[in-house]
């Protein structure tokens, strides 16, 4: 591919890995956008028209070379409905519910030591 070959050959005379990073997650989301749009039947005409955006400009937000802003993503998102950068807070612990245990009067002292030497209530503590 043409632009690839341009692409790299600029990365290899002006490129640092900051530079390259950008480059890759544009291309990347460049690319979720192709695949949405192919998954929909939409042109890049209909998808500009639906953003009330000039085609040209829809061109060059997915020509990969385009410093495409946040602003210009949102959109994006929002006509596909999809998400193109997704942005998730770290859970520090997660919860699941693994049953209900028996209270002291319903259980026998060997179904107590059973349950506890579980392999599944280990890995729950």
């Amino acid at each position: 591919m043409q632009k690839n070959n341009i692409i790299n050959d600029w990365l290899g005379q002006h490129g640092d890995p900051e530079t390259e990073q950008f480059i890759e997650k544009n291309l990347e989301i460049c690319e979720k956008v192709r695949i949405a749009l192919e998954q929909k039947g939409w042109t890049k005409r209909k998808f500009a028209g639906l953003m009330n955006k000039k085609p040209s400009e829809v061109s060059r937000w997915l020509s990969g070379m385009h410093n495409l802003t946040l602003k210009s993503i949102i959109k994006m998102e929002q006509t596909l409905g999809i998400d193109l950068i997704h942005c998730c807070p770290e859970k520090e612990y997660e919860y699941i519910f693994l049953g209900s245990l028996k209270t002291q009067d319903e259980v026998n002292a060997d179904e107590y030591k059973v349950c506890c030497e579980s392999q599944y209530y280990e890995i729950a503590l």
